[in-house]
């Protein structure tokens, strides 16, 4: 279907170029206007092609529109899919400059000649997948923002196509494009009410037909640790060094239960910053689990080494705050397993046996999945994300236009 190839390309290449990096510690919404831009560029696109019921939130930045059943009948079930606009603060997405590969035939690629950013197979091994591919590529001084551009771009020439085909019928297919996942926003402003599906599906996540229903159990910690300061001369039985305590809190925590001693479902601790001075220390770490049982197990072990530090130096030294994040949307999926069998059988329809893992991360469709909206995820198709050497293969995009077609002609069949 190559007018499926150009329409995504040139699609992500537009979309690519607008800069909606997200931003975190802030509790502003969106988190950086400039996520405004793409949602504006996308709510015009819509109404461009006939996409019905546009609407953007000018306040949460999120953009809908709906498809309206056109099959005549009551029995077509109603889909709804989801991206996210932002792109993530790992890496630049200012001046993005995207190009096209041709035809990759397995060689290093040469990204930026005059700064020497090389692209190696050896040390991006999933480059020979893409062998006689086209890549979407980056000059190497920013990422590319196939994630989540790519999705977008195909879920809007899958509107397209059905917009310009009206004889092809499909039921009511909801569309909405959300800011800050990447800074865990989660799509918390998604109007269920105005999104109008009771299903839906989030694209994000790389290599072509692989599927996501299970993901990690998530929260942050915040440890606050009061010390006393003295004078070093006159320290003894009165300093209460700040610092110390928190080496103390961090060292509690198992020394193999990190991220780079991980993999498959093995949840960890992962400390992300420490701030600490004689007076004040401030600690803050993220808790993973795909175990619901261990995850709780691993909350209250952070109360317990707390609870013990406290004991230790004195009650009121140590405060912990807990903040939830997402759950696995595990338990939710499990009770609607035809969404995933009918997944699976829109991507083996287009040739691609369908692959899944146990997430090591979150979607979008963990907390909307516990909001009451069952939304599994498809990936979409992008490699290497949050860096400079991120990539989309155009025909992975192509293809996932496809699978989406056939899923909503699966979904109008009732």
């Amino acid at each position: 279907m190559n007018e499926f190839y150009e329409k995504t390309k040139e699609r992500l290449i537009r979309y690519a170029k607008i800069d909606t990096q997200s931003k975190s510690g802030t509790d502003a919404v969106p988190t950086t206007m400039k996520q405004f831009d793409l949602a504006r560029m996308l709510r015009d696109e819509m109404e461009q092609i006939g996409v019905s019921d546009v609407w953007l939130d000018e306040d949460k930045c999120v953009v809908y529109g709906i498809l309206p059943d056109n099959t005549g009948t009551d029995t077509a079930r109603p889909i709804g899919f989801v991206a996210h606009m932002d792109t993530a603060p790992d890496a630049s997405g200012t001046d993005v400059k995207p190009w096209v590969l041709e035809n990759y035939d397995g060689s290093d690629i040469v990204l930026n000649a005059e700064k020497n950013i090389v692209m190696k197979p050896s040390e991006f091994p999933n480059l020979n997948m893409y062998i006689g591919q086209d890549l979407i590529l980056t000059d190497g001084t920013t990422l590319l923002g196939g994630d989540d551009k790519a999705s977008i771009a195909s879920i809007m020439t899958m509107a397209e196509y059905y917009c310009a085909h009206p004889e092809i019928k499909h039921g009511k297919i909801a569309l909405a494009f959300t800011p800050d996942e990447e800074v865990a926003g989660l799509a918390r402003d998604l109007d269920l009410e105005r999104f109008g599906s009771p299903v839906a599906y989030t694209l994000d996540g790389d290599h072509l037909g692989w599927y996501m229903d299970e993901t990690f159990n998530a929260s942050e910690a915040q440890i606050t640790i009061h010390g006393v300061s003295v004078h070093t001369g006159t320290a003894k039985g009165i300093m209460k060094n700040a610092v110390d305590i928190a080496a103390a809190f961090m060292n509690a925590l198992p020394a193999y239960e990190k991220p780079q001693y991980t993999e498959g479902r093995e949840g960890f601790f992962h400390m992300i910053s420490c701030n600490a001075t004689c007076e004040l220390a401030q600690l803050r770490l993220i808790v993973r689990d795909h175990s619901a049982v261990q995850f709780e197990i691993r909350e209250n072990y952070l109360r317990m080494v707390t609870a013990e530090l406290n004991e230790k130096y004195g009650e009121g030294t140590a405060e912990l705050k807990i903040i939830p994040q997402y759950r696995s949307m595990k338990e939710v999926i499990d009770t609607v397993p035809y969404m995933i069998e009918d997944l699976k059988k829109a991507i083996r329809s287009c040739g691609i046996e369908p692959q899944t893992e146990a997430f090591r991360g979150g979607t979008d469709g963990s907390a909307l999945s516990h909001r009451g909206l069952p939304c599994p995820n498809l990936s979409a198709g992008y490699e290497n994300a949050h860096g400079r050497f991120e990539y989309v293969p155009i025909q992975s995009m192509e293809k996932n236009v496809e699978i989406l077609l056939k899923l909503c002609a699966i979904y109008a069949e009732g």
